[in-house]
């Protein structure tokens, strides 16, 4: 069965999802956790690193959560995406200042930690390739953090808000028509809420001979299928 694997579990024991019962976490605890990807030598210039927040249960609102790294000398606003993610600020001086992370909800309703992806682009032009060899990036990065184990690349899905109308099409060789990819409904990431992201999912040994996937916006998240 195929499903959308993503970094959203610990990949070493250095690395496990914080565990908060106020609303601030650790800066030094997550620094340690994100300098994980930083340091992987392999190829990943198709992958990217986000601090992300999840809720752990439905009662728990996300709506207006703002992020906040909080020092002596330093005050940052972190902005959050749709999905819970926000660019980590590799700072030495908050870490030798200790600061926190500090959340506007109880952070107990949140799990937290680094969450990895596939690269988007704002022309919405995808060659195929590079989709293939962003795909394999991450099936190498999760075998290297201990979390795909034996799974291989089947392809890609692309997940954008569900109220958007986002069309994608694989165009084939020269000469052969391309094809409209269905959309549905769903999660963009395993282990998220059921609901509430509409998805494409690009299966490369199901349309072959694609060439590129043209998307008529940039989707929230790209995500790599492992089977």
């Amino acid at each position: 069965m195929v499903k959308s694997l993503m970094l959203w579990l610990a990949v070493a024991p250095t690395l496990c999802w914080a565990q908060q019962t106020s609303d601030w976490i650790s800066y030094r605890d997550v620094y340690r956790q994100m300098i994980w990807f930083e340091k992987y030598g392999k190829p990943k210039q198709f992958l990217q690193n986000h601090f992300r927040l999840r809720q752990r249960e439905a009662g728990a609102h996300g709506e207006g959560l703002r992020l906040t790294l909080v020092g002596k000398t330093t005050r940052v606003d972190l902005p959050l995406d749709a999905l819970g993610r926000a660019v980590f600020p590799f700072s030495k001086a908050a870490y030798d200042e200790n600061a926190e992370l500090v959340l506007n909800r109880p952070a107990r309703q949140f799990s937290s930690g680094p969450w990895v992806s596939l690269v988007t682009r704002a022309d919405g032009v995808y060659a195929v390739a590079d989709l293939v060899a962003a795909c394999e990036q991450m099936a190498a990065y999760l075998r290297y953090a201990g979390v795909a184990g034996g799974k291989s690349c089947a392809g890609v899905q692309f997940s954008y808000a569900a109220g958007d109308a986002p069309q994608l099409k694989v165009v084939k060789g020269e000469g052969a028509a391309a094809v409209v990819l269905a959309g549905r409904e769903g999660p963009a990431f395993a282990g998220d809420a059921p609901t509430g992201f509409r998805n494409f999912a690009y299966r490369f040994a199901a349309h072959p001979g694609g060439v590129q996937v043209l998307a008529s916006g940039t989707p929230l998240a790209i995500s790599a299928l492992l089977e």
